[in-house]
C-alpha cells in the first residue's frame, strides 16, 4: 500500500485502509490501551493499541521499539477528535525499519531543553523537532517566492565563480584556498560578475548563492558562510532597485503569511506584511536623529563615522519599521559606488530592519576612468582587477543593484535569536562541523 503523509489523512477518510512512515515521537502505555505517536515531515498520528483488541504481536513490538525509530505503520483510519489531525490508526501492522540508540542527544520533543551549541552538535536530531523544521520549510518558500518574483520581473538568473582570484571589494576578509599552483579565495560576493553581465546586455540578472568572509565576528548575527540574493540591473538608479527591493520584501512576508499559516503556527508566531513604500533617511538626518537623544554614547558622532551596532539598535528603536539608510560618503561604501553631484555622498542605501542591516546597494560606476580611480583611492591595484575592467571599455550601461543576506531576512522576519537558527549547518568562526 503507498504511504501518506500524516496532513494527507483526515477524519472524512473514516474506515480506510493507510500506511504511514515515520518517527516513533512519544510512546504512553496508559495500562489498558497503548499510544505511539508517529511523526513525519508533516505532523503527527496517532497510532492506538486497545490491548484486548490488537494482537500481542502488536503489542510487544511496541514494548521494545525506542523512540525515534523509524517504523512503518499500516491500519484502519478512525475518527477521533482528541487525538492529531482528528483522527487515530488502528494498525493491523508495525514494522520496525531502523532502531535507535539510547540515549538520545537531545530532547525531539523539545519538553528538555538544549542549548544551542549543543543542537548544532546534533544537528540531524534538533531538525526532527516540528519548530526547528518549521523554519526550513518557509526557508523554502521564501526562495520559492524570490524566484518568482524576479521571473515576474524579467530577470535572468545567474551562477557566478564561487572560486576567485582576487577580492570583490579589497581588504583582508577573505578564505585563501590552494588552487593548484597557486593562490585563490573563495568568493566575498557576485558583485564583479553581476556587473560584468551588464556589459554582456543580459539587462537584468539576479542570484541566490553562498558568500564567504573571513571576518572574526562571532555575535548571534553574522556568519562566515552565508548565502546572499543579488541583483543588477542596466538603465536603473538606485532609486529604481530600492522599490525593488522594497516590493521584494513585502511579497515574501506576504507569501509566507498567506501560505504558511501551519509552520508560524508550530513557531507559534505571527507575522505583518510591512507597508510600501519604506520610510528613507539619508546617512545625514540619521547622525542628527542619532545625536538627538539623550544618550551620550552618540553625542560625538561626525559625519563620516561608521554606524556601529548600537546605533542600529537605537535607529531601529526609533524607527520601529523597516527603513532606508541612504546617501552615505563615498569613502564608506566600495570602489564601485557611483559619487553623487556632491563627490563626498555616495548614490548608495542600506536597508534596515529594527534590529539590523539586511541589504546593501547602490548605484555603480560605469565609467572606466573613474572606477579606475575609485580603486586607486581605496589603495587597491587596478591591475588585479583587469578581467573585470575590461568589461568597461566596450561599452556598459549605467546600472545599479544591490544584495540580501537571505538568514538574516529569516532571522528577522521569524523572530530568531540567533542567525545560526536559519541555517542547516552555520558556519562560524568556532564552528566547521558538523
Amino acid at each position: 500500500m503507498e504511504r501518506r503523509f500524516t496532513a494527507e489523512i483526515d477524519p472524512s477518510m473514516a474506515g480506510e485502509k493507510a500506511t504511514l512512515v515515520g518517527w516513533v515521537h512519544e510512546i504512553r502505555d496508559l495500562g489498558g490501551i497503548t499510544f505511539l505517536i508517529l511523526r513525519d515531515r508533516e505532523g503527527f498520528a496517532q497510532v492506538t493499541l486497545p490491548k484486548k483488541r490488537v494482537e500481542a504481536e502488536l503489542l510487544g513490538i511496541v514494548k521494545h521499539i525506542s523512540r525515534e525509530s523509524v517504523i512503518r505503520v499500516t491500519g484502519t483510519i478512525k475518527e477521533d477528535e482528541r487525538a492529531p489531525g482528528g483522527y487515530e490508526i488502528l494498525p493491523h501492522e508495525i514494522r520496525v525499519l531502523s532502531y535507535a540508540d539510547s540515549p538520545l542527544p537531545l530532547d525531539p520533543t523539545g519538553k528538555v531543553k538544549a542549548e544551542l551549541d549543543t543542537r548544532l552538535d546534533s544537528r540531524f536530531m534538533d531538525l526532527r523537532r516540528p519548530e526547528v523544521l518549521a523554519i526550513f520549510k518557509i526557508r523554502s518558500y521564501v526562495l520559492d517566492t524570490i524566484r518568482n518574483f524576479f521571473k515576474e520581473h524579467g530577470f535572468i538568473e545567474i551562477n557566478t565563480p564561487k572560486i576567485v582570484a582576487t577580492a570583490t571589494e579589497g581588504g583582508t576578509a577573505l578564505f585563501p584556498i590552494t588552487y593548484f599552483n597557486r593562490e585563490a579565495f573563495l568568493s566575498q560576493s557576485p558583485q564583479l560578475f553581476k556587473q560584468i553581465m551588464m556589459s554582456a546586455g543580459f539587462d537584468r540578472v539576479w542570484e541566490i548563492a553562498p558568500i564567504f568572509r573571513a571576518e572574526e565576528h562571532d555575535t548571534t548575527r553574522h556568519l562566515n558562510e552565508a548565502t546572499s540574493i543579488d541583483i543588477e540591473a542596466s538603465f536603473m538608479d538606485y532609486e529604481d532597485v530600492m522599490r525593488i527591493l522594497e516590493d521584494l520584501i513585502a511579497r515574501v512576508y506576504e507569501s509566507v503569511k498567506r501560505e504558511c499559516e501551519k509552520e508560524l503556527s508550530d513557531l507559534d508566531i505571527r507575522i505583518e506584511v510591512p507597508d510600501t513604500p519604506f520610510r528613507r533617511i539619508t546617512y545625514t538626518e540619521a547622525i542628527d536623529l542619532l545625536k538627538s537623544t539623550d544618550n551620550p554614547e552618540f553625542s560625538e558622532l561626525v559625519w563620516g563615522d561608521d554606524l556601529s551596532a548600537s546605533c542600529e539598535h537605537e535607529l531601529g528603536r526609533l524607527i520601529g519599521e523597516h527603513y532606508f539608510i541612504t546617501d552615505w560618503p563615498t569613502d564608506s561604501k566600495p570602489y564601485y559606488t557611483q559619487p553623487a553631484e556632491n563627490p563626498e555622498i555616495s548614490l548608495s542605501f542600506d536597508l534596515m530592519h529594527p534590529r539590523m542591516e539586511l541589504a546593501s546597494g547602490s548605484e555603480r560606476i560605469h565609467d572606466l576612468d573613474l572606477l579606475i580611480s575609485r580603486i586607486d583611492a581605496m589603495g587597491l591595484n587596478p591591475d588585479s582587477f583587469e578581467f573585470y575592467l575590461r568589461a568597461f571599455k566596450f561599452g556598459i550601461p549605467p546600472h545599479s543593484g544591490w544584495g540580501l543576506g537571505l538568514e538574516r531576512l529569516l532571522m528577522t522576519m521569524l523572530g530568531l535569536e540567533n542567525i545560526r537558527e536559519a541555517v542547516l549547518f552555520p558556519r562560524d568562526m568556532r564552528r566547521l562541523s558538523p
